[in-house]
């Protein structure tokens, strides 16, 4: 009996002991800082939770927080969160322009859940109306806001990116633009100096505007455009659109010459990309849900894969609205545009 216990004394020593020793801690993820193309290369395949949060309060989609459970179950690994911070229930109109405390909470909520389902996120400044009328009386709103979102989020991994601004367009010229992303970016810097920042096209974000962008010397920059071409297809009876009920009808093919259409449309992107050494993320493209489902599919499947095949990442609009892939209502899936997105070879 002594002999046993005098054991269990030297065995509770030592498991003390070995347990008090100092143990050498793992490399902290948020400390490592990836390049702009490992950053696009591993945003991969995403969607747009859009009608959420850049929505009017008329319009608007109520978050659900296990969509974001949902989304990366599917296989998705980034989130795009369009977000209109200039809604009067969010921020000041007139200086010092400050966002409203709750909401900025609320934006990191959703941003805390969806790291916590290891997705990337890119968080953005969606339907600034007011700066798209009249730029230079917005001007100081626009920075005053990015310094503030900066600031919240200076902390964060190199898994959150930050877009500068949505589709510029109307009195936002390419000139405008051009100066107005060179000193938000610069604002940015101040307190993120090597985070990801996304920068779009003037004339409503799509490749034809392209031309006119100038690119600032910075090498943690990512260029996105939005692709919704043939827009008579994809915009087939939308509300929202003059003269759409007429298009209703309009296929999708998948032919030899339309496929040749969309290589047509990149390849500016493309040489783009290659002179400047800057990654190309496709920040949005979809077909509203009145067109047929064949060519929807067919379509959404075609630009999936070439986007991955040219290093495109890409983000899907939408989840759960017009063009969406997953009904919130009755919890089900339209698996054929999943599966279009995700699991489908290119025919």
């Amino acid at each position: 009996m002594k002999k046993s216990i005098f054991l269990l004394a030297i065995y509770l020593f030592l498991f003390q002991y070995c347990n008090s020793q100092p143990v050498t801690p793992e490399p902290e993820e948020t400390g490592t800082w990836a390049s702009a193309a490992e950053i696009n290369a591993r945003l991969g395949k995403g969607i747009n939770i859009g009608n959420t949060f850049e929505a009017m309060p008329s319009w608007q989609s109520p978050f659900d927080p296990a969509d974001l459970k949902r989304i990366a179950g599917l296989g998705f690994t980034h989130v795009r969160i369009p977000i209109r911070w200039e809604r009067d229930d969010r921020s000041m109109s007139s200086a010092p322009y400050t966002i409203e405390p709750k909401f900025l909470q609320t934006i990191q909520s959703v941003v805390d859940e969806a790291l916590k389902q290891k997705l990337h996120v890119i968080i953005n400044m969606h339907h600034h109306d007011a700066l798209m009328a009249n730029p230079a009386g917005e001007k100081a709103r626009f920075l005053s806001q990015w310094a503030q979102i900066a600031g919240h989020f200076r902390d964060y991994p190199d898994s959150l990116l930050f877009e500068i601004l949505n589709e510029p367009h109307d009195k936002l010229t390419a000139e405008l633009w051009n100066d107005y992303l060179a000193e938000a970016l610069q604002v940015i810097r101040e307190t993120n100096p090597k985070r990801c920042v996304l920068i779009g096209t003037a004339e409503w974000g799509g490749v034809g505007g392209l031309q006119a962008l100038e690119i600032p010397n910075d090498p943690q920059l990512i260029l996105t455009v939005h692709y919704y071409n043939p827009f008579q297809f994809t915009h087939q009876g939308a509300d929202w659109v003059e003269g759409s009920e007429a298009w209703l009808g309009t296929q999708w093919r998948d032919t030899e010459f339309e496929r040749q259409a969309v290589e047509e449309d990149f390849k500016a992107v493309i040489r783009l990309s290659g002179e400047k050494k800057i990654p190309v993320h496709v920040g949005e493209f979809g077909a509203y849900s009145r067109a047929d489902l064949d060519s929807r599919v067919r379509w959404t499947r075609f630009l999936a894969r070439w986007f991955g095949q040219q290093g495109f990442s890409w983000a899907y609009w939408e989840w759960n609205s017009g063009f969406g892939i997953y009904d919130p209502q009755s919890g089900q899936y339209e698996q054929r545009l999943v599966d279009a997105l995700i699991r489908d070879p290119m025919p």
